[in-house]
């Protein structure tokens, strides 16, 4: 079973289908086609999503479970305005979850792709 996979069966079976289904934004035969093997279209939106609302990585900088979306800002421009916030940021640069650091393709911390010319 691929890690999205197992993140839906998991918020399936904290709360019930039709939860998950309002937390994602999709139909609640979706979730079931999906948990079934039976979706019928491309799973890498609905994979994106899954991810997006329910994967979770440990900070080593804090010691907290955050979602990617918050390694993602994190990982912005260097704040010049808060010291509590350059020292996050500098353990973000060294962080194993950020790509930049040890070459991981996909982790939280991977700068947006821009289109090509």
């Amino acid at each position: 079973m691929s890690d999205w996979l197992t993140l839906l069966s998991q918020a399936v079976s904290a709360s019930s289908r039709t939860k998950v289904a309002k937390e994602l934004g999709v139909s609640r035969p979706s979730i079931s086609l999906l948990l079934a093997g039976k979706y019928p279209g491309n799973t890498g939106r609905m994979a994106a999503r899954i991810v997006e609302r329910y994967a979770r990585v440990v900070c080593p900088h804090t010691g907290k479970s955050v979602a990617p979306e918050h390694c993602r800002r994190l990982c912005g421009p260097v704040p010049t305005s808060s010291p509590a916030a350059l020292r996050q940021w500098r353990a973000c640069q060294a962080c194993p979850n950020n790509p930049n650091a040890n070459g991981k393709e996909n982790a939280p911390c991977s700068p947006a792709k821009s289109p090509a010319p």
